[in-house]
């Protein structure tokens, strides 16, 4: 009779989940951080000698294809499980769009990029000035947060220009279950620019690469996200930036909850929301918290 081991659900597991598991670990970190290195240098010297509108197209596509390749051969292990096929109904949308998900991992980005072929980042200086994915996010266009103006400025040009633009509303990763504070940035940029917020509910059972985890800890596996297009806000007639985010941080709270598993009811969604990368049912979904970790998005 083969071997088992007995993992944290309580239930018993084949002997080589174990060993199975830290191979396909290795392999994710590895491939992620070659991938990422490899992008940067090879954007960094199309940045030198594309026309910027071409490099920053040329830059989105390959931040796209190197995520989307990541997340598949994730996918493939079994050790990672989502279906993000939900957000292909944002790819063709015309007109500017601010794209605003939750927060709960540093995957989130990755899943979100992997889908959409144009879309614009915001994210931290910290992140800009990484080795692995500075040159691309550089060359693909997108946005420091280090200095509040520029960032809106430029923000605002992005969607008036007809992109899309991605922004995490609580400004870093959850700290606080259902949702941090909002910061106020997408709303401002939502109304210079006269840009409509799509909400993402973004929902994982792991708290795998949640604020504090060390990057290289390997989690229990596998890990499940839930991916929920949710509601389209508009500014109302009158409404200032700040009551729209508070309208729009109040319908988050209301989806995702403090916490939602089995023997609860299950979260009503709007009708005009869609849902995709349903979770085990035996999983505890919930928007995983973590530690204090400095000027990580």
């Amino acid at each position: 009779m083969a071997q088992s081991s007995e993992t944290e659900k309580g239930f018993k597991t084949p002997w080589w989940r174990v060993p199975w598991g830290y191979a396909c670990w290795i392999f994710f970190m590895l491939y992620f951080g070659l991938g990422g290195v490899l992008t940067t240098l090879v954007s960094g010297l199309l940045y030198l000698i594309l026309p910027r509108d071409v490099g920053r197209r040329a830059g989105r596509i390959m931040l796209k294809r190197l995520f989307s390749d990541f997340v598949r051969l994730m996918k493939a292990t079994g050790e990672f499980r989502c279906d993000l096929s939900v957000l292909d109904s944002l790819k063709d949308e015309q007109g500017p769009l601010i794209i605003a998900p939750s927060h709960p991992s540093l995957l989130d980005a990755v899943l979100v990029i992997s889908r959409l072929p144009d879309v614009a980042c915001i994210m931290k200086a910290k992140i800009w000035d990484n080795p692995m994915m500075g040159g691309a996010a550089r060359l693909a266009g997108f946005i420091r947060n280090d200095s509040p103006k520029n960032m809106v400025r430029l923000a605002a040009q992005e969607l008036v220009d007809g992109h899309q633009l991605l922004i995490f509303p609580e400004g870093t990763r959850t700290v606080n279950p259902p949702v941090n504070p909002f910061k106020g940035g997408f709303a401002l940029i939502a109304a210079k620019a006269q840009a409509p917020v799509q909400t993402i509910l973004l929902e994982s059972d792991s708290p795998f690469l949640s604020k504090g985890w060390p990057l290289f800890k390997k989690p229990r596996l596998p890990v499940s996200y839930r991916i929920r297009i949710g509601e389209r806000f508009t500014l109302l007639p009158g409404e200032d930036p700040k009551e729209f985010m508070n309208r729009i941080e109040t319908y988050f709270r209301e989806q995702l909850g403090p916490s939602v598993n089995q023997e609860s009811e299950p979260t009503p969604r709007p009708e005009n929301s869609k849902s995709g990368s349903v979770l085990p049912p035996q999983s505890n979904l919930r928007v995983p918290a973590g530690g204090v970790e400095a000027n990580s998005n």
